[in-house]
């Protein structure tokens, strides 16, 4: 059985918009819809107008729990990781260092964007209810 949220529980809503897919945003859940998922509050999406913080309804599917911390002070070549941008983490895979920043190639845009190592977190993920590192996925 698929694992239940309560409301006040933070988790990470992914988006499957065009564009935007391989990403995830900060959410607390407001109410548990059962069968209909979650209608969710996120920390860093505002509604259209900016009036205040987005909330929707999001699917069981799109919501996991908030990632544990994984220490790392540096990161190899061809690591996975995930960058905060555009208000949420989008996962890429490390193609270059300069100083206390890394370079991060996204499969999913294309594009290839430096970031300073503390927008960098070791990408993990959910399954079967569990936190894993990310597998090694060989580059062709």
């Amino acid at each position: 059985m698929a694992r239940r949220f309560r409301r006040g529980d933070l988790v990470e809503v992914a988006s499957v918009q065009e564009g935007f897919v391989g990403s995830y945003y900060e959410a607390t859940v407001v109410t548990d819809l059962s069968k209909h998922g979650y209608f969710v509050q996120y920390r860093t999406l505002l509604k259209d107008d900016l009036s205040g913080p987005l909330r929707e309804v999001a699917s069981a599917a799109e919501v996991r729990p908030r990632p544990p911390p994984v220490p790392a002070t540096e990161y190899q070549l061809h690591d996975v990781v995930d960058a905060f941008d555009n208000d949420g983490w989008w996962w890429g895979r490390i193609t270059g260092r300069s100083g206390d920043g890394y370079t991060v190639f996204f499969e999913t845009t294309g594009d290839e964007i430096f970031y300073h190592r503390s927008r960098l977190r070791t990408h993990q993920e959910w399954s079967n209810g569990t936190w894993c590192l990310a597998e090694l996925i060989p580059i062709d």
